[in-house]
């Protein structure tokens, strides 16, 4: 799908193009917003740590564009991420945020509550807090999506089980996942 498909709320936060390289929004004025204009590849791009023991497709990267650390904002958290054939984001909820996905292209299946749908590129996915959510790629490609938070959150536990692109990547013990599982459970609590 091309990025001037996105529906105008995205354009307004993201501008995409594939041309330009990897910058880092500006991450030192958390107090006061500071307005953003954002190529594809712009953001935080950040890479996933597997958890020893890990079986199953390749952890992909993503890209924190508009937080509270990446342009000041208090009230919204915008993400960019790819899932890859046969990738899997587990039954988990939002306990203090309301999230939309908006898949780019491809093809999964969405078990949202007690309802399961298979959806296609352009599909929006609304999930209000507290609500269970799953999504697996069902499809051959890797889909591209973005998630939207209603509130600053989620954006934390990214961080701590992540390395900025580039980093020494080495997977996190249980022990470690686990606490950070503790640390942002107002934030995240998974099945």
């Amino acid at each position: 799908m091309r990025p001037t498909s996105v529906p105008t709320l995205f354009c307004l936060i993201l501008f995409c193009s594939n041309h330009h390289p990897t910058v880092s929004a500006d991450t030192t004025n958390a107090e006061k917003p500071t307005p953003l204009i954002l190529e594809k590849n712009d953001g935080e791009r950040r890479e996933w740590r597997v958890v020893e023991g890990y079986v199953g497709p390749p952890m992909e990267h993503f890209n924190i564009k508009v937080d509270p650390q990446n342009g000041g904002s208090s009230h919204l958290v915008f993400i960019t991420e790819d899932l890859e054939a046969g990738g899997k984001i587990d039954m988990h909820r939002h306990p203090g945020a309301d999230e939309i996905l908006f898949l780019q292209n491809g093809t999964a299946r969405v078990t949202l509550a007690d309802s399961s749908k298979e959806v296609h590129g352009g599909a929006t996915v609304f999930i209000p807090a507290n609500t269970w959510i799953s999504m697996t790629n069902i499809g051959s490609e890797s889909i591209h999506f973005v998630a939207v938070f209603s509130a600053p959150g989620f954006e934390e536990y990214m961080r701590a089980e992540s390395v900025r692109e580039g980093e020494r990547n080495t997977p996190l013990s249980k022990a470690e996942d686990e606490e950070i599982m503790r640390k942002c459970a107002h934030a995240v609590i998974y099945k």
